[in-house]
């Protein structure tokens, strides 16, 4: 073996490189170490999934009122709001933009809704009526529709199963929005936006399963929906080991 290969073993091992290796020509060379992450979007579609089912069940008017929002707003704020933000944030350090994007903007939304919800529930913010226009809430929604359309649309290069998560995603904000400028929660727009949401959830908890179904086996158990063959096989090994080839080990891009 070479003495350039024994350096490249030594690095993908995460040895650190002998005092003769760390310098070159006067020069201090760069020390490796691995830090791998498990796929963050495992925890980011699953808090979202949860927080999205509890309130667009509502929003649809399968059950209950929007007073009930108050009660089920702590734990969509926790997991769909705080956990699914951490799970943006390590996405940034997997270099998925489109996750980033994602959980970054609805984890803070989750979060912004919980502090609304407990401010409505403390009469620090009053009530609104379920048949009356609600512009500002509106105006939430009509933002998420368009920065997740944007993902949605980078989504398209990489994952149909991300992008259909994402386009009903965007499809149901848009949705709300219209219904809650016109409406409020009591619209009929308000309402089919609760359903594109539930359908978003929906496939938001299959695509996490089939990651940590792959995560958790080394092999394909649920079709990805990648663009990519290998990654909808069952049984096959779609993604390689944590790190990338020499000069980056230690770095995955993507989930």
């Amino acid at each position: 073996m070479s003495t350039l290969d024994q350096r490249r073993e030594n690095a993908s091992a995460g040895v650190a490189l002998r005092d003769e290796d760390a310098w070159r020509d006067g020069f201090a060379r760069p020390r490796v170490f691995l830090q791998p992450i498990a796929a963050p979007s495992i925890l980011g579609l699953s808090g979202f999934s949860v927080a999205t089912m509890m309130v667009a069940t509502i929003q649809a008017g399968w059950w209950g009122t929007p007073t009930d929002l108050t009660v089920v707003a702590p734990f969509a704020a926790m997991f769909g709001g705080l956990a699914q933000f951490a799970a943006g944030m390590w996405a940034y350090r997997a270099r998925d933009a489109v996750a980033t994007l994602a959980h970054g903007a609805w984890g803070s939304f989750w979060l912004a809704f919980g502090i609304l919800e407990g401010m409505i529930a403390a009469h620090v913010l009053p009530a609104p009526a379920p048949g009356a226009a609600n512009l500002p809430l509106g105006l939430w929604f009509l933002g998420l529709a368009y920065v997740t359309l944007s993902a949605a649309v980078a989504a398209a290069a990489e994952s149909l199963g991300i992008l259909a998560v994402l386009g009903t995603l965007s499809a149901g904000s848009a949705l709300t929005a219209g219904g809650l400028m016109t409406g409020g929660m009591a619209s009929g727009w308000t309402h089919a936006g609760g359903w594109a949401f539930v359908i978003s959830a929906g496939l938001a908890w299959y695509m996490a399963t089939a990651m940590v179904l792959t995560a958790a086996t080394g092999r394909t158990v649920l079709p990805l929906l990648k663009l990519k063959r290998e990654g909808n096989v069952p049984l096959s090994q779609p993604v390689e080991p944590i790190q990338l080839a020499w000069a980056e080990p230690g770095v995955k891009q993507g989930q």
